[in-house]
């Protein structure tokens, strides 16, 4: 019998009918609650509209039995709005705030025959990298759960790698896919700029926010990114690009692919286990014909600093909607509207929400602007041109996910510094509006995953997933089970 973890494998049950939508959806709950209060994967678990949607399906089978997600359990990060549910972004600004929209992949999602069962923690606003800072307490990593999983789509990430959902959303401004997925030892992907539409995302940085999968196979990504991606008239920013069949892209097939290694980046401030580990991926690649190759991109070492200031400004700007006026919590008992405005957003933001607001306020006022966000950008642009050079000559830039493996909970929580560093390898290719992925590749001794980042050119995410699905092939990564799956 095939392992009903993957989304190639619910849709084989599903259309030989040896098992139902509601058979999986209560498969699926049942490992949600099992799971659950060890590692606090979700926010919001709609249990009860799950199992009516999937029994839906049921009925109406020969209409949804070849839909791409046909009967497939999802699970959204909590900064996707989804119509008459609660949307949070892990904020008590947000508690309560039930949108009366769908964000567009969420209605993509359900046209494609998916079923909703929940929604995912994650750092407050998508702001953080290990899912600490949700108001409503830390996920925990299910290879150890006192550990991180990573952030900020930590609770989706979890999901998938403790084989609660095939397919979960995360966002990733800075690495917030790609990063968890690294720690949890699961598939994740970040689309280029523009892929997928932000419409419904609850922003934090607009010119870097972009929706992906988190899976556990390249496959499953490949159908995932299909259904979702595509031009939208709701998001200006969309790319009017036709969408390929990514699944049919992935022949096992990397002779003459060209891998470029920005191994200056590797040479410190990386754990020995991760170098050895991602060098032995790159000679997994090679002996499926893949060609390595030296590259240097000068500017990654500026990445941090500059995101720093780009994604804080843009997190100043947009976060200043929560006034406690239009919508979402607003502080009680105020005598004046600067008072309202200033304890609504004092006790409804948490620290480092707080942080990032005064950091991007900062570099944003009159007299900062020019020396710290304008240089950012230009930053931005060199980080940018270092990638066009180097895919003159390669078509895909390999380097670790991270440069350290998942640490424990609370070990970096008030050193906001070395948490911000540990993004040194995710940061550039949203600077540049680049796709990339993560792709599992090996454990520490401590049997913590170890990651290892593709990142390709402008809507090129189809090489990206045929390289992935080659390493796949050659090893078993993918297939490996933390113990509370």
């Amino acid at each position: 019998m095939s392992d009903p973890r993957t989304i190639r494998d619910i849709r084989e049950r599903l259309r030989s009918g040896e098992q139902s939508a509601a058979d999986i959806c209560r498969r699926t709950l049942a490992s949600l609650d099992r799971t659950e209060p060890a590692v606090h994967a979700f926010n919001t678990v709609t249990a009860e509209a799950a199992l009516a949607r999937a029994a839906r399906l049921d009925r109406d089978r020969d209409r949804w039995r070849d839909a791409p997600l046909y009967g497939v359990p999802v699970a959204l990060k909590d900064n996707l709005c989804t119509r008459g549910v609660r949307t949070t972004a892990s904020s008590r600004i947000l508690e309560n705030f039930i949108p009366p929209y769908d964000a567009t992949v969420v209605a993509r999602l359900e046209q494609a025959g998916a079923v909703i069962v929940g929604k995912t923690n994650c750092d407050e606003f998508a702001m953080g990298s290990s899912t600490e800072n949700s108001a409503f307490g830390p996920s925990r990593n299910p290879w150890a759960t006192d550990r991180i999983p990573g952030g900020s789509s930590g609770g989706s990430a979890v999901a998938v790698a403790a084989s609660i959902v095939p397919l979960a959303l995360g966002s990733d401004t800075g690495g917030s896919i790609r990063q968890p997925a690294a720690m949890c030892g699961v598939l994740g992907l970040k689309p280029t700029y523009g892929r997928v539409s932000r419409y419904g995302l609850i922003a934090f940085g607009s010119s870097l926010d972009q929706i992906g999968p988190l899976t556990r196979t390249a496959y499953d990504a490949a159908i995932a990114l299909g259904v979702i991606a595509g031009a939208d008239p709701a998001d200006a920013t969309s790319a009017p690009k036709p969408v390929p069949n990514y699944a049919a892209a992935l022949t096992g097939d990397i002779r003459g692919q060209r891998i470029g290694v920005p191994r200056a980046l590797t040479e410190e401030g990386v754990d020995p286990e991760i170098v050895s580990a991602v060098r032995s991926a790159l000679d997994v690649l090679a002996e499926r014909g893949a060609t390595i190759v030296d590259v240097d991109l000068p500017h990654a070492r500026h990445a941090v600093p500059a995101y720093y200031i780009v994604a804080t400004a843009e997190a100043s700007s947009n976060l200043a909607r929560y006034d406690g006026v239009r919508y979402g919590f607003r502080a009680p008992d105020a005598n004046e509207l600067h008072d309202m405005y200033s304890r609504t957003r004092e006790a409804g933001f948490g620290p480092e929400v707080k942080r990032r607001i005064m950091l991007g306020t900062y570099v944003l006022s009159a007299g900062y602007y020019d020396a710290y966000y304008l240089k950012a950008q230009q930053v931005r642009t060199l980080i940018a041109r270092d990638y066009e050079h180097a895919f003159e000559r390669v078509d895909v830039v390999a380097m670790p996910t991270s440069p350290v493996p998942a640490f424990k909970i609370g070990e970096r929580k008030d050193d906001p510094l070395q948490m911000y560093l540990a993004d040194i390898f995710t940061v550039s290719a949203p600077l540049a509006g680049l796709p990339a992925l993560s792709m599992p590749c090996g454990f520490t001794s401590d049997r913590l995953p170890i990651g290892l980042q593709l990142t390709g050119r402008r809507f090129d995410e189809a090489t990206l997933l045929r390289v992935a699905d080659a390493f796949e092939r050659d090893t078993e990564w993918s297939t490996q089970l933390p113990p509370l799956a």
